[in-house]
């Protein structure tokens, strides 16, 4: 069933939206999640509120791209539980190491959270990434939207991990210059 066929679904409110979506997309947010969150419980309860905050939320959205829909939802449900399990001293994994590479790049704290909604912000990301040369938008993408980690990106992209830890040290110095230069503070 292809994306607009369950997007429909979802219109019309038939339970079997869920079900499509689970079958083409459970294994994808499901690799969000366990990313994140290192966890298959957490990762899989995260899947099924996805689920849940799709189906209260389509309609009235209509997204255009439903894999990159699916995904935003995944990743912010496991980065809220994440968030929650180092507030109460649980768990760890790739998610700190990411963010804190990021920290030297990105708005302070209390600024990024009304950036981020900004769309301003989206358009300085999106065009820093499409100057990028493909391996290292991979990379980039990889690293701090998927969280993996050093060792997995270099394995997948058969590079040493100096490498991918010196391309990601180039694009985030770039990233930072692009968002100084747009005026945003860093």
């Amino acid at each position: 069933m292809n994306d607009e066929q369950i997007i429909d679904l979802y219109w019309s409110r038939q339970e079997n939206a869920i079900t499509e979506t689970s079958q083409k997309y459970g294994k994808y947010c499901s690799c969000i999640a366990f990313q994140i969150l290192h966890n298959k419980e957490d990762s899989e309860e995260c899947v099924n509120d996805t689920y849940m905050k799709a189906w209260d939320v389509i309609p009235p959205q209509r997204p255009r791209m439903l894999s990159a829909f699916l995904g935003k939802i995944t990743r912010n449900l496991a980065l809220n539980r994440y968030k929650y399990y180092v507030r109460e001293k649980r768990g760890a994994g790739q998610v700190a190491f990411a963010l804190e590479e990021l920290q030297e790049c990105i708005p302070t704290k209390n600024d990024t959270e009304q950036i981020i909604e900004d769309e301003i912000f989206v358009d300085i990301l999106n065009r820093f990434l499409t100057t990028q040369t493909p391996k290292t938008r991979k990379i980039f993408m990889r690293r701090y939207w998927y969280m993996s980690s050093i060792k997995e990106i270099a394995a997948d992209y058969k590079l040493s991990e100096s490498d991918v830890k010196m391309t990601l040290y180039r694009a985030r110095g770039e990233l930072k210059k692009i968002l100084e230069k747009e005026g945003v503070r860093v």
